[in-house]
């Protein structure tokens, strides 16, 4: 039930969604293995930019177009990457922008559903 009604609220509300609360409702609903990701040009060691792997993992999870996936990041996203378009902070953000899910590569699976 709850990942329903995130999943509505993503739809209709998206501007009110933040990081920290999806990174807090894929720790309750799946055990997270570090794993290694390639973004487009960037490549991400297991245990670096987990919170990213996890957003990214949950988004496909899920078949989440690449502007939903976008709209997990929040605050990140709205307000540090789309004001800033020429900046250079969150890479893993602008560079999904460019490459969408054609770039998204994980080298395991880091999501796994709690039972």
């Amino acid at each position: 039930m709850e990942l329903e009604l995130f999943l509505n609220r993503l739809d209709t509300d998206a501007k009110s969604i933040e990081f920290p609360d999806v990174v807090a409702l894929v720790n309750r609903l799946y055990i997270f293995v570090p794993t290694g990701f390639r973004n487009g040009d960037i490549y991400n060691e297991a245990g670096q930019n987990s919170g990213s792997c996890r957003i990214f993992a949950f988004a496909r999870l899920h078949d989440l177009s690449v502007e939903q996936t976008l709209s997990l990041f929040g605050a990140y996203y709205r307000s540090d990457v789309l004001r800033n378009p020429d900046g250079d902070s969150h890479p893993n953000i602008r560079q999904f922008m460019k490459t969408g899910w054609q770039g998204i590569e994980f080298e395991d699976v880091p999501l796994r559903a709690k039972t």
